[in-house]
């Protein structure tokens, strides 16, 4: 008796650890995806948190400087690529990496990165400076100047060292600001039709900088992103209210990146 009562608990065990194993993934909460119209179908924009974003696009998925826990990308496709702008443990974030199925995808990231990725991913890597471009999987990706101004040998992000990015999706230029202030780069984009900028001080630009940058080049759509500096979030009501009195054909998106407190 006593040893069918052992072999029932350790089964219970078993059974409970199997269990554990299969279960999935809570999601992480999240704001609701987004879809813009392009010449090969949809593009997909799932915002997860801070400057991390999703595009499921043309049957490829696209992970932009995964971040904040694995839990955070539940229920979507394994990327096909993963963009990382910066070294900065809010871009390039080894255990969210560690996290996810990224085997199969492709790196595209600046030297830096490169520089501070695990070796398992060494043979993913593409690499990109500012002002070259790679055509992939049916897209374009160029890489963009992201830095602080005034440039500074001692400034959170100096010239050359991350990338923004310009994606070509279908006929549609998404521009991916990654860490910069309004560079003179920035603002000499044309044909942009979807915009992700940041503002947060001290770590980027504030939000007028972003709105007088946003202005110059003028995006169909624009989305505040990497919105979180030391003194909370941002005012991006305030960004929506400057960049659409002086332009009020800029469609100004605000969603939630921040649904729970970082």
């Amino acid at each position: 008796m006593k040893s069918t009562l052992i072999l029932a608990a350790a089964l219970a065990v078993v059974s409970v650890q199997a269990q554990a194993q299969t279960a999935p993934t809570t999601p992480a909460p999240r704001a609701a995806a987004d879809q813009i119209a392009t010449k090969k179908g949809p593009l997909t924009v799932q915002p997860i948190t801070h400057g991390s974003v999703v595009f499921i696009w043309n049957g490829k998925t696209i992970y932009v400087d995964p971040y904040g826990g694995a839990a955070a990308y539940a229920g979507l496709a394994a990327p096909d690529v993963i963009l990382i702008t910066d070294i900065h443990g809010d871009h390039l974030d080894p255990k969210t990496l560690a996290g996810l199925s990224v085997g199969k995808a492709l790196m595209v990231v600046p030297q830096a990165v490169a520089d501070k990725l695990p070796a398992e991913y060494k043979a993913q890597v593409r690499i990109l400076s500012n002002g070259q471009k790679l055509d992939t999987l049916g897209m374009s990706v160029a890489a963009i100047p992201m830095y602080n101004l005034p440039e500074a040998a001692d400034a959170p992000h100096t010239k050359g060292r991350g990338n923004g990015y310009v994606l070509n999706l279908g006929g549609k230029n998404v521009y991916l600001s990654g860490d910069t202030e309004d560079t003179a780069e920035m603002r000499a984009l044309k044909g942009i039709d979807v915009a992700f900028v940041c503002m947060n001080l001290p770590y980027t630009m504030d939000v007028q900088q972003a709105a007088q940058g946003v202005l110059a080049f003028k995006p169909g759509i624009v989305y505040p992103y990497h919105y979180r500096g030391q003194s909370g979030l941002s005012d991006v009501d305030g960004f929506k209210k400057t960049v659409n009195t002086a332009n009020k054909k800029i469609d100004v998106r605000l969603r939630n990146w921040y649904p729970v407190a970082q």
